[in-house]
């Protein structure tokens, strides 16, 4: 490998602090690699934002905040580098890359690993975007005591929807599970939990047209997608988790290959610029949870380091 003069090089950077970019972490920093891990909100991604975790290995079951201080914990007794902060550019050089972050700094690299994962999607209604702080939450771990004793809705028919529904019916007086088709996309076991729970209904075929409210949420008004028949739920919260975007704006300038907006990469998990790997939910993967996110960084970690040692 050539001797580089700038002290301040890199080995490896990595973007995201979710199980992915941790894990990565772990990998990177166990072969002795100057490691870096940006990432603009708090370790552990979405783990941090959910409540039970019961799926990943070791553990029968573990609340999502410990898993994600475990695994910082870990990276940064490994002597990798923490740092809270948003990357909005990367440009490719000859054998480095340049990251520039939204607080300004400049941070060169000789490997890249993309972590960023994915942003919850809105349902795009009137209200929404009004009301959000004030009862509408993509994060029933962070507001869902807000709403002890009183009734609210969640909108979804995926795992998201389904785990922080039967967290949020600890709460609640009510809760409404809003679905726009007429069944869920998770495995029996874990709907049957929410299935067994005395104050929770299901409204299948239904979206939510509207919510209502003044200084908070008041109610929402929701359409059945077959009869077209209208209803208004006097309700103090609205939940949306209807799926999520990946976090890939800062690179459009290297014109990585993507399908449906996801980063596409081969089994090593090479993207198609030389030095950047793609790891987790940003990657197109049939299936997101975090142990697929937590053994992509494993892999896409060690990539990086192969590719690092062979420069």
């Amino acid at each position: 490998m050539k001797k580089h003069t700038n002290e301040n090089l890199k080995d490896i950077l990595i973007i995201g602090g979710g199980p992915a970019g941790l894990t990565a972490g772990v990998y990177a920093a166990r072969a002795g690699m100057k490691t870096i891990i940006l990432e603009k909100e708090a370790p552990g991604g979405k783990m941090v934002k959910t409540d039970t975790i019961e799926n990943y290995p070791g553990f029968d079951s573990i609340k999502g905040p410990d898993l994600a201080l475990k695994m910082y914990m870990q990276v940064i007794n490994l002597g990798a580098e923490f740092v809270y902060d948003e990357v909005i550019k990367i440009e490719k050089n000859e054998e480095t890359f340049t990251v520039t972050t939204r607080n300004g700094q400049t941070i060169e690299a000789l490997s890249v690993i993309v972590a960023t994962g994915t942003l919850e999607n809105k349902l795009g209604i009137p209200g929404e975007d009004q009301l959000y702080g004030k009862g509408v939450s993509y994060c029933a771990v962070c507001d869902g005591a807000f709403h002890k004793g009183n009734p609210v809705v969640i909108v979804g028919g995926g795992y998201s929807a389904v785990e922080e529904g039967i967290y949020l019916s600890k709460f609640v007086s009510k809760l409404y599970v809003v679905v726009r088709k007429d069944h869920f996309r998770v495995d029996p076991v874990t709907l049957s939990k929410l299935e067994q729970l005395d104050n929770v209904e299901f409204i299948m075929n239904t979206v939510v047209k509207k919510v209502n409210g003044a200084e908070k949420v008041e109610s929402v008004e929701i359409e059945n997608a077959l009869t077209k028949e209208t209803k208004t739920l006097n309700v103090t919260g609205l939940f949306p988790y209807i799926g999520a975007t990946p976090v890939t704006q800062f690179l459009e300038n290297l014109n990585l290959n993507k399908s449906e907006g996801y980063l596409t990469g081969d089994a090593k998990l090479k993207s198609n610029v030389k030095g950047l790997f793609i790891a987790g939910d940003v990657r197109e993967v049939p299936l997101r949870q975090i142990a697929i996110a937590a053994g992509d960084g494993a892999l896409a970690g060690q990539m990086a380091v192969n590719y690092v040692q062979e420069l």
